[in-house]
Formats: structure tokens, sequence, C-alpha cells
């Protein structure tokens, strides 16, 4: 692959909307004012010290930041190396989601928008998005692909506690793919009076952009309370990708320190010789995907295959644009955990820490116990626990009960 050079800072994107040849803007012409709306408004309220004051406040009094750096002792034994996990599973609402949907929600009301929408897999990111438009007093609707819904009714009925009405979509695969592609539409019919809130650092520019930067508070967190705790910067960065908020959140702020590794790892499911996998990264290729040109699942005739895992936040046949980018540069390695290695970490975690993690980040703990013995043994590894498991209790009860 090509090696590039990465002064990165301000670079990124570019006045297009582009990270190198990804990224962009693929969208419908009555989209196109919404989207220069967006921009301009991120731009003009984020730069705004009122802005991030207020922001701040929430980040803190409401959201719980700054979340714990924790030394897992026992899980350090085991592996061999010194690990800590990133405690986003801590904020509030259990996710790192709330990070985002607090800053699009209070730049919809800036301007002057009444209403969010919003996509979601594994309800986090809805659930976020709804506690966001209930603290700040702004009708919130939430779609959801039917299998999600059945896959997480909890979080389906906590969304509706706090006032959310939850669309289940019953189209194509009933997975998150389809939930934004209603998302979009519901945007394109009432996009005067309504903010569509995108969950992750995917579709057309500038959402990467300004989902990257309400998300670096990760890595910004890690970077001081890592120096804090060791007197250096960690010897590697693992994060779980779906569309790849909380990864790029974690990554983004240690891009120009060539001694920090960055290992991304995405849902292998199956497999993925079997075809039963979300490996965009590591078996996708190159194409457009709600907004943005990315690496994607797609069939030799570019319709987008059906993607799988057992962790319904992971389940996406795309990713983000930025992080294909650092994945051709070379800056992040990209490899991937099957459904059964993230079940396996689930419980080891468990039963050596005493936490509950989500599927999602138990793809990072896989690979990181398959390499972790290969690691030099003074070696200090982050990984971003991005959320917390009590959503998954029924489906990693289910696949051990089908185990047996």
């Amino acid at each position: 692959m090509k090696k590039t050079s990465l002064s990165y800072y301000g670079r990124y994107p570019d006045e297009k909307g582009k990270f190198g040849r990804y990224g962009g803007i693929f969208a419908p012409e009555i989209l196109m004012p919404a989207l220069e709306e967006l921009h301009e408004a991120f731009l003009r309220h984020h730069r705004d010290p009122g802005f991030q004051g207020e922001l701040g406040r929430y980040l803190r009094d409401y959201a719980g930041r700054p979340t714990p750096l924790y030394y897992a002792q026992r899980l350090s034994w085991r592996l061999g190396c010194k690990v800590y996990l990133k405690r986003e599973d801590l904020t509030h609402g259990g996710a790192h989601k709330l990070n985002n949907t607090l800053g699009q929600a209070l730049l919809a009301l800036r301007m002057g928008k009444k209403r969010l929408i919003a996509e979601t897999g594994a309800g986090q990111h809805g659930l976020a998005t709804a506690m966001a438009g209930a603290v700040l007093g702004l009708k919130t609707e939430v779609y959801m692909g039917e299998e999600d819904v059945e896959r997480q009714r909890h979080n389906v009925y906590r969304m509706e506690l706090l006032g959310a009405e939850v669309h289940p979509v019953k189209s194509g695969s009933r997975t998150l793919k389809d939930a934004i592609n209603e998302a979009f539409r519901d945007w394109i019919a009432h996009v005067g009076d309504t903010h569509y809130v995108v969950g992750s650092v995917v579709g057309p520019h500038p959402y990467p952009l300004l989902v990257r930067e309400f998300q670096r508070v990760i890595g910004k967190e890690i970077r001081q309370q890592v120096l804090e705790k060791e007197g250096r910067l960690p010897s590697l960065l693992v994060a779980c990708i779906g569309g790849g908020s909380n990864a790029l959140g974690a990554f983004y702020d240690f891009l120009e320190d060539p001694s920090v590794q960055l290992h991304g790892v995405e849902a292998g499911g199956q497999g993925l010789r079997t075809g039963r996998h979300s490996a965009s990264l590591a078996a996708g290729s190159l194409g457009v995907l709600h907004g943005a040109y990315t690496r994607i699942l797609q069939d030799e005739y570019g319709q987008i295959e059906t993607s799988h895992s057992i962790s319904a936040g992971l389940d996406y046949p795309g990713v983000g644009p930025e992080l294909a980018f650092l994945q051709e540069t070379g800056r992040l390695k990209v490899y991937t955990a099957t459904d059964a290695e993230a079940v396996e970490a689930f419980h080891m975690l468990a039963k050596l820490e005493g936490i509950l993690p989500a599927l999602e980040p138990c793809h990072a703990l896989a690979h990181l116990a398959k390499i972790s013995r290969r690691l030099p043994p003074d070696s200090i590894v982050v990984l971003n626990l991005s959320g917390r498991g009590d959503k998954d209790l029924g489906v990693v009860q289910k696949f051990m009960e089908d185990r047996k």
C-alpha cells in the first residue's frame, strides 16, 4: 500500500470533505443546502468558547466525563502485558455515543431545529439521541432495523421511556444499513425543521468530521490520563470498528505519535471465508455507501451485501472514510475477531475484572488476547471499552445455549 507522511492536523478532510480519495459528498441535490448549512454551523459554533463551555458542562455534569482509565491488573496478568481500559461503558447511557449526540443536539438548537432523527443498530446511539433530545427539549424519532429491535428490546423500551418514538424498519436486511436509509428519507422530507444525528464517522461530509471532533474527547482524556499514570504514551491503542466513531475518537490525537501503534478490530462474524461478517476494511472493496466513498461490502454488480455480526453495533457493511484512509496510509492496522472469539472475551473480562462489556469492544479484547504474548514485555496497552454489556446478555446467553 502507498505510504504517505502524516502531518495530519488541519489537512483532513480537505475542502471537498475528502480524506485522500475517501469521503466526499454523494447525496441527493435536495440535501445539499442542509449539508452546507450544517457544515457552516459546525465550523462557526465548534470554535465558539460559549458552545464549547456549554458542551463541556453537559459532558461533565450529565454524561459523567472524564471516564476512568482503569488498570486491569488481573487481565494484565492473564495476557502478559499492562492493559488499561478506557471506561466509556461508564458514560451515562452505557456507551461513548452520548459524546456525539450531545454535541449534535446542541448544534441543532443553535441552527433552530426542533426535531432530531437518528438511526441505531445496537440501540446505544438511539438511546443517546433520546437522552440528548430529552435533556434539551427536542422531539426525537429513531429508526431501527426490525432484526435489531428483536435483539435489543430493552434498549427500545429505554428509548420510549425517554420520550423517543422508535420506528422498526422492515425493509432489506432489517438492520443498521436499512435504518440509515429510512432516516435519510425522513430527513429529505423534513429538512427544514429536522436535524439528522448521524451516529458514526460515516455519511456525506461534514458528518465524518463533526462526529470525529465530538468523539475526540476520548483520545484527549486517554493521553492525559496515561501520561499521569505511566509518564509515557501507550505502546498500543486497540478499539473495535463498525462505522468507527469510538475507534477514531480514541485514535485521532495519537496519529502523529509513531511510537503508538493503532489496531482496529472488525467483526469477523462466522469467518471471512463464509461471507458472514462485517469486515469492510479487511475484506471489502471501494464504493459509495450512505453518501461517502469508502470501503464497503458489495457484490460484483455493486449491490450492497448483507453484513453479519453477533454485535448489532458492528453489523454494518461500510466504514468511516477516514479510517479507510488511515488503513491505506499504513497508520492503522486492521484485524478481525469472530463471533465466538468475542463471546469468549466477554466471559474472560467478566470473570477476571467483574466487568460486563458490550460485545462490540469484546472484538478488540479478543484480538488483544491473540497478540498479547508477542508484545514486548514493557508494553502499555489501552483498550477502548466503548460500551457496557447489559444489552447483550440475552444474545450471549442464546449463543452459549445454541453451542451446547
